[in-house]
């Protein structure tokens, strides 16, 4: 078994999300044009597929504006 699958594993195991949901995941988000509102709201519906939490449209309205005039903050980890 290598490396990566054990790492897949271990965070399927704490998550539930399967290798090939991440996968996929980053390949929306490293091919996807980010300016793109239908890449953005794909990118928006498969995270809250994942994480379980719904996503209203007028939130992905409002997340979506945010990401395409570049208002998101440069620094998302001192938010928390």
């Amino acid at each position: 078994m290598e490396f990566k699958d054990s790492f897949f594993e271990k965070v399927e195991k704490k998550t539930k999300v399967n290798k090939e949901t991440i996968l996929n995941l980053a390949e929306k988000l490293q091919k996807g044009n980010m300016k793109d509102p239908q890449t953005l709201q794909s990118v928006i519906n498969t995270l809250s597929e994942i994480t379980g939490k719904k996503v209203s449209e007028e939130q992905q309205e409002k997340i979506i504006k945010t990401i395409i005039d570049d208002k998101v903050p440069k620094n998302v980890g001192k938010m928390f």
